[in-house]
């Protein structure tokens, strides 16, 4: 039996996915499996295989239940009393672009692949993108 691995040169495809009315949870692991390659048949756990996502209207991605209340999210700035705590109404308020990309960003492994495969995501508040010459494709899945 073969084992067939990624080649690095392998040409990478731009998606765009609308986040209109799309659960968080299930749409950022679809993003994170594009990212990692998982959807290519060469996917190798230890190589960054996947492709560029863009994501327009982070603002109007949906949550269920009081997620919207009562989701917080912490930082902590490393000083004594520098917990700062968040909820997801604020943040849809102010940088939603946070949202998406902090789901996606915890569905990604937890090494220095992450990094590289994070920045390969574009988030945008609304439904225009400065990633035009790219030629993204709409993504189906």
């Amino acid at each position: 039996m073969k084992t067939t691995l990624a080649k690095t040169d392998t040409p990478k495809t731009w998606y765009v996915v609308d986040a209109t009315d799309q659960t968080l949870g299930r749409l950022a692991v679809k993003i994170a499996n594009v990212l990692r390659g998982r959807d290519k048949p060469t996917y190798t756990p230890h190589m960054d295989a996947g492709d560029y996502v863009i994501v327009i209207n982070a603002e109007k991605v949906r949550v269920t239940g009081k997620k919207e209340t009562d989701k917080q999210y912490m930082s902590y700035s490393g000083w004594m009393g520098g917990e700062k705590y968040r909820s997801l109404a604020t943040y849809r308020a102010k940088k939603p672009e946070f949202i998406i990309t902090h789901a996606v960003k915890g569905m990604l492994p937890k090494n220095k692949l992450a990094h590289q495969m994070i920045t390969k995501l574009r988030v945008f508040r609304g439904a225009e993108h400065p990633h035009a010459a790219q030629n993204p494709v709409p993504f189906k899945g």
